[in-house]
């Protein structure tokens, strides 16, 4: 079977391949392509002349393998597999499956003969037991679904037609979201295929890790996140407007169903910073959802509300870069974003559907980054504008970025 190569991804880890001391840890949302990572890295291998038979190949989902359950199973089925001299590439896909699988891997890494190389379920992975039993030597990379260039890419690996409008197909992108497989339906196929992704995460990720005592409440609580993504919140307003549909909580209960979807991927919190103080500012902040595709496949009016959604696209386009990402105040100013890179590289971005209506529009975009003045790069992004020149701040439109696959 043919597979699209994310060369996004690939180029963060193919420095790692040869390394049997660290374990790499793959993690992202369910279905946003970790098992097909996994086998690009495993077709890379083989192509530059490792033997296939040192290259062990696991998914633990699939008929065969549903029964190893146990660490002594799955210790027994990788001797089993172990049958060639010389370093072993060794791939297991949903290891949460097993009971006990830290102290496996910590076993086989200590021998120094296997690059290892997993994902699973997240809110396991990301749960802590990792980082305690596998005692900090590994080393995560973090997916998300496709972004724009990625979509693009993929309808040409697919054989499917892409319009010589970007800015249509950016809509496209925007309102569909970057889930792989989607891309393989059509019209409410795709939608119901996104939304049986939802469903898949809380019965796989979620209600075997969890205990939940009332599903609809935490239903309510992950519709209600999903259908805010970008607004600021606090867990004091979520309580009060949940309280308002009839849905009374405790803070406590909140505070742990939001940490639940975030484990699973579900969704990220973007905290303001200040940039007078250098402070984290405590209280409200954004959440983003992993793939804009949830929230337009959970509601029947298809139209785009591009404010929030172009912020998501922007957020996850920029966190799979690498970069880390705050909400950035300026006095009484506010910047989408301020993002950071390797703790050196720094960018400020203003997102807008467009800044054309008027001067009023284009003063509220750009004044918060006129405030900011150290010399780090400045970015309003739009939709499709024409593209203005203003105090040495980049003014570009987003379709065209991403399509080049550009860095901030």
């Amino acid at each position: 079977m043919k597979i699209y190569h994310r060369e996004n991804y690939l180029q963060k880890i193919r420095g790692f391949y040869h390394d049997t001391e660290l374990i790499k840890v793959i993690t992202g949302v369910r279905r946003c392509g970790k098992s097909c990572l996994m086998e690009s890295i495993a077709a890379e291998l083989n192509e530059s002349g490792i033997s296939r038979e040192n290259i062990i190949f696991l998914n633990l989902d699939k008929r065969g393998y549903r029964s190893v359950k146990t660490a002594d199973a799955l210790d027994a089925l990788i001797e089993e597999k172990s049958i060639s001299e010389g370093v072993k590439y060794l791939f297991i896909d949903e290891i949460q499956n097993v009971k006990g699988f830290e102290e496996v891997l910590n076993g086989f890494r200590e021998e120094e003969e296997y690059s290892i190389f997993i994902t699973g379920s997240n809110s396991y992975l990301l749960s802590g037991e990792l980082v305690t039993k596998l005692t900090g030597r590994y080393i995560e990379f973090e997916m998300f679904p496709l972004s724009f260039d990625e979509y693009l890419g993929m309808k040409d690996f697919l054989g499917k037609e892409i319009s010589s409008d970007l800015t249509g197909e950016f809509d496209r992108y925007i309102s569909e979201g970057g889930f792989p497989k989607a891309l393989q339906y059509e019209g409410e196929d795709k939608r119901n295929y996104i939304k049986s992704v939802i469903q898949e995460i809380f019965e796989k990720d979620i209600k075997r890790r969890v205990r939940i005592r009332n599903t609809s409440v935490f239903e309510t609580v992950q519709r209600y996140i999903i259908n805010n993504f970008g607004a600021a919140m606090s867990l004091k307003n979520i309580l009060s407007d949940l309280k308002k549909e009839g849905c009374v909580i405790k803070r406590e209960t909140l505070h742990r169903y939001i940490e639940i979807l975030e484990d699973a991927k579900i969704i990220h919190s973007c905290r303001r910073f200040d940039l007078k103080s250098r402070k984290s500012i405590s209280g409200e902040k954004k959440y983003y959802l992993a793939d804009v595709g949830f929230y337009y496949a959970l509601n029947v009016d298809k139209r785009i509300n591009y404010g929030p959604t172009m912020e998501n696209v922007l957020y996850t386009y920029a966190r799979a870069k690498g970069y880390e990402i705050s909400i950035g105040r300026i006095g009484k100013f506010e910047c989408d974003f301020i993002l950071n890179r390797n703790y050196s590289e720094y960018a400020y971005v203003q997102v807008s559907m467009t800044i054309m209506d008027s001067i009023e529009t284009e003063n509220r975009e750009y004044r918060p980054l006129e405030q900011i003045k150290d010399n780090y790069p400045k970015y309003v992004f739009t939709r499709h504008d024409l593209i203005q020149k203003r105090n040495g701040i980049l003014h570009v439109n987003m379709p065209e970025f991403m399509k080049e696959n550009q860095a901030f």
